[in-house]
């Protein structure tokens, strides 16, 4: 199980849907070889230089929470059971709340429709508690969107965060 980087005062808070079996094995968010991630953060203005996966914690320097919808590692979305979905939520309201950062981003349609309901990309309508959500393409090279698309949404939540600062 991956720890929370989480705390008062964030401009985001990425939430995965679960850990691969790669980041599971090494202790770190976003460690598959294919995740794009870690570049898209730097590449969007997130952070000034490409962190590694095993410098996720240093992302709280940067105002960036890591969490994910469901702890537990697993090959890929199919591999988890509904209810692990309906378990997750209240503990990730629970974190958010506490947190209060200014956006929620989720990294992949899953989570947040398992959590809201069904949603396109972007900016959602309402918050969690003043916290405004924001769904994006899964940054796993296993979704087939083209990078480009992927990368314009973490390009538009860092002027979405911008704007609000």
């Amino acid at each position: 199980m991956l720890p929370d980087y989480l705390r008062p005062g964030l401009e985001v808070i990425f939430v995965g849907l679960n850990p691969s079996l790669k980041s599971a094995a090494v202790g770190h968010y976003y460690a598959g070889p294919g995740n794009q991630f870690w570049r898209f953060l730097v590449e969007a203005g997130f952070t000034d230089r490409l962190l590694r996966p095993d410098e996720d914690a240093e992302s709280l320097k940067y105002g960036i929470g890591l969490t994910d919808f469901v702890k537990r590692a697993t090959r890929g979305v199919n591999d988890l059971k509904e209810r692990e979905f309906g378990d997750g939520v209240d503990d990730l309201k629970a974190k958010i709340v506490k947190a209060g950062p200014k956006f929620v981003c989720f990294n992949g349609k899953s989570g947040y429709q398992a959590a809201v309901g069904k949603c396109d990309y972007g900016l959602q309508e309402g918050d969690w508690s003043g916290s405004r959500l924001y769904v994006a393409p899964s940054t796993s090279g296993a979704l087939p969107i083209k990078r480009e698309e992927k990368l314009a949404h973490f390009v538009a939540l860092k002027a979405l965060v911008d704007d609000m600062s």
